[in-house]
């Protein structure tokens, strides 16, 4: 709160009941400003909690994409590659701020706000006809390592998200493989063994 970073949505905490619809539909209103750049951001994402993200990579993989009508992600079932087919997984997924705009004002959204909640993100878009540039980021994005599973493989330097982070003792094996943790000084705030 002290630096602004954090948005607070008026609705309750839900995976499969409009959480997903007030997250998107709330942030032009709240981002949107006479005074500043128009859009406020060219991007928005959603990402699960236990998704570890590697900023620089993701940035680096957009650079050569659209700004406009995209919605980027690791497309779900796990053997596809075709993000025109299904949706993308909630580990985390991207759209363009005219997207954004759209779900704010769309019919379809808000007549179809209950399920699996990125699910029917992807059944808006497909509805909607939007997301013209889609891009999969497979297999930069990826669950951990173990279990093994289709949707699975070792921790590689080009990564963008791991996913299923559900322990500390993945989160720390994830963290030792990017060399997150190294150089950091001690605190009170955290324990690094």
């Amino acid at each position: 709160m002290r630096y602004d970073d954090i948005i607070i949505l008026n609705c309750t905490e839900n995976m499969n009941n409009g959480k997903t619809y007030t997250y998107f539909s709330s942030l032009p209103e709240m981002l949107n400003s006479t005074e500043g750049p128009s859009p406020p951001y060219h991007y928005v994402m959603k990402a699960d909690d236990d998704t570890y993200l590697r900023l620089d990579n993701l940035v680096e993989s957009m650079r050569p994409l659209p700004r406009e009508d995209l919605y980027y992600g690791y497309v779900i079932p796990c053997p596809s590659m075709d993000p025109f087919v299904h949706y993308m997984s909630g580990m985390g997924y991207l759209v363009s701020w005219d997207i954004v705009e759209w779900i704010r004002v769309s019919e379809i959204p808000k007549k179809h706000m209950e399920g699996p909640e990125d699910k029917v993100f992807g059944d808006w878009i497909r509805e909607g006809r939007r997301g013209k540039n889609r891009h999969t980021a497979k297999w930069a994005m990826y669950n951990y390592p173990e279990p093994p599973t289709r949707c699975t493989h070792e921790l590689w330097p080009n990564t963008i998200a791991v996913h299923l982070l559900k322990n500390q003792e993945k989160w720390i094996q994830t963290l030792n493989y990017f060399n997150v943790t190294q150089n950091l000084k001690p605190s009170k705030l955290y324990h690094i063994p």
